[in-house]
């Protein structure tokens, strides 16, 4: 059985991936050549260390905090709020408590 979304199905946001104390638990909602589309569940403290990707990275936080570092610039994204992760940029994801994201990779040109 496939983790992706059923196409033309309404689903909630909120019981698409759990919280797991001590973990980074995912589930991929979206793969295609061009990108793919991730949703995460971290738990308070967890995070991604340091790293880049070939691809443009749109987090849009669901749920709780993070702490989001862009070529050595912090930015805090609350629920509600996005951020654009550029390709080729290092980037590292720390959470203030727990929270939840919906990552969108986009194949750049």
């Amino acid at each position: 059985m496939s983790d992706e979304l059923t196409p033309a199905e309404a689903v909630k946001v909120d019981g698409l991936v759990q919280y797991q104390e001590g973990s980074v638990v995912s589930r991929t909602l979206v793969e295609k050549d061009t990108g793919d589309v991730t949703i995460f569940a971290f738990a308070a403290g967890q995070g991604l260390r340091e790293h880049s990707a070939p691809y443009d990275a749109l987090v849009h936080v669901i749920d709780g905090q993070v702490e989001i570092t862009i070529s050595g610039k912090p930015h805090t994204v609350s629920a509600g709020e996005m951020i654009l992760m550029p390709a080729n940029q290092p980037h590292a994801l720390k959470a203030i408590g727990r929270f939840k994201m919906i990552l969108t990779m986009i194949q750049v040109a």
